[in-house]
């Protein structure tokens, strides 16, 4: 199990870029092929074109590249967005995921600000997303978009 200390968030650096690009490339092949939409190119260049190593943190697990994820501020309004959450395949089931995504949602709720995501229609992954508070906001034929509310400790309330 991942919730204990195996696992380490790093900051982001300029030089993660073309590893995370095929991590991605690896993790939404499944579900991009699916929905018709996978590009062998686009897959990886949308994620050069949009990293921001300044918001990206590099998920290890026994010091080895074992996912990403990039929280930066919401554009639209407050609060934050969740984007390029991926995790190797060999480390899913065990609870890193959820270790990583509850520590993000923690420091949100601090701050008592929105985490918003978007997620592909049919993703695994949104079924992680539900169970830690997140609802959906709209939706289209490709993308789901979600948002999850602060939460408040009960004495704040």
């Amino acid at each position: 199990m991942y919730g204990e200390t195996n696992w380490a968030l790093r900051p982001g650096r300029a030089e993660d870029v073309e590893p995370i690009a095929e991590l991605r490339a690896e993790v939404m092949r499944e579900d991009l092929v699916r929905l018709g939409r996978y590009d062998e190119h686009r897959v990886r260049q949308r994620l050069r074109d949009g990293f921001s190593p300044e918001h990206t943190s590099v998920i290890e697990v026994d010091g080895a590249l074992a996912g990403c994820v990039t929280v930066r501020p919401y554009e639209e309004g407050e609060g934050l967005w969740l984007e390029h959450f991926y995790l190797a395949p060999s480390t899913r089931g065990r609870g890193l995921g959820t270790a990583v995504l509850r520590g993000l949602l923690d420091r949100a709720d601090a701050a008592g600000v929105p985490v918003r995501l978007v997620v592909l229609q049919g993703s695994a992954a949104r079924r992680l997303y539900e169970r830690e508070g997140f609802g959906l906001e709209s939706e289209d034929p490709v993308d789901v978009l979600m948002v999850r509310t602060p939460r408040r400790p009960a004495a704040a309330r």
